[in-house]
């Protein structure tokens, strides 16, 4: 059985992130979204707590009919070295990492992980989204819908622009 990882801040879940987890989906029997830096939230750059992670990436999986993912938390550690490490003692074993960051790469390779290796989509992501809430742009065609909706009841333009 192939177990994937794709870990990520999330924020916020974007289309291109759901697009990484819809390819996921399409070659790996298990696979494990690991939201990281969970305990980092109130700022212009993490807007969102872990409670609001969690609930927009699995009301996007879930209004994308992939009901099976595994939603953990990834902590942060005192230096990098130790903290692929942390990380596979959360998510049990992995077969292969797929990130967009050569850093986590370089991380889960030191592991001995399989690593893929993804491109953002142009011009989708958790930088822009924020930047377009704060000076007021579209950023609504950026998320999936139902994120969006989320979004909207927690206020977020507001959070951001203070």
């Amino acid at each position: 059985m192939s177990t994937c990882l794709f870990v990520g801040r999330f924020k916020p879940f974007h289309k291109g992130h759901l697009m990484v987890v819809q390819g996921m989906r399409k070659v790996c029997e298990r696979f494990v979204i690991g939201i990281g830096s969970p305990d980092k939230q109130s700022s212009k750059q993490n807007p969102f707590s872990l409670d609001q992670r969690r609930e927009m990436i699995g009301a996007a999986l879930l209004d994308a009919n992939i009901p099976d993912a595994d939603i953990l938390e990834c902590h942060d550690t005192p230096t990098d070295t130790e903290w692929a490490n942390a990380v596979l003692r959360v998510t049990g074993p992995v077969d292969e990492v797929w990130t967009g960051n050569e850093n986590v790469a370089v991380l889960f390779e030191k592991e001995g992980v399989r690593v893929k290796r993804i491109k953002e989509v142009p011009g989708i992501s958790a930088t822009e989204i924020r930047a377009r809430l704060k000076n007021g742009g579209d950023w609504e065609s950026l998320v999936p819908e139902v994120v969006a909706t989320i979004m909207k009841r927690l206020n977020v333009a507001k959070r951001v622009s203070r």
